[in-house]
C-alpha cells in the first residue's frame, strides 16, 4: 500500500506532456534506482532481517513501480498509432531503468561501503 500511494502521488504531480507518459516513465526508472539502492544496503553493508527484502522490495517498491500500467500505456499508443513515441517508450523505459539500477548500486556502493584495502607492494616490486 505504501509503495502504490507513492506512486498515485508521483501521477498526480507529474502530468502527461506531449503523449509521452512522464509519470509512469519517472516513476518506474526512480522506483529501480531505489530498488538499486536497497540490494546494496540489504545484501552488502550488514545481514538484513530476513523480512527486509520482501517487505521493502517486493512489498514496497512492486507496489511503487508499475510496469503493467507501463505495458498498458505502450499498448495505446500503439492503438493510437503513435508507433515512434510507443517504441521510444518501450525501449527508453527499459535502457533508462537498467541504468538506474546500475547508478543506484554504484553510488550506494561509493556511499556506504568502506574502500577496499590498499595492496601490499612486495619488495622489490618497482610498483
Amino acid at each position: 500500500m505504501i509503495g502504490a500511494v507513492a506512486r498515485h502521488a508521483m501521477a498526480l504531480a507529474i502530468p502527461s506532456g506531449n503523449g509521452f507518459p512522464w509519470s509512469t516513465f519517472v516513476t518506474n526508472v526512480s522506483g529501480c534506482a531505489l530498488i538499486g539502492v536497497l540490494m546494496v544496503v540489504l545484501l552488502e553493508t550488514r545481514p538484513p532481517h530476513p523480512l527486509a527484502r520482501p517487505f521493502l522490495g517486493v512489498g514496497v517498491l512492486g507496489g511503487y513501480t508499475t510496469f503493467s500500467t507501463y505495458a498498458v500505456e505502450t499498448h495505446a499508443l500503439l492503438l493510437d498509432e503513435r508507433i515512434v513515441l510507443a517504441a521510444t517508450y518501450l525501449a527508453g523505459t527499459l535502457v533508462v531503468a537498467l541504468a538506474a539500477v546500475q547508478l543506484g548500486v554504484v553510488t550506494t556502493r561509493a556511499v556506504a561501503l568502506p574502500p577496499p584495502p590498499p595492496t601490499s607492494q612486495r619488495e622489490g616490486d618497482p610498483r
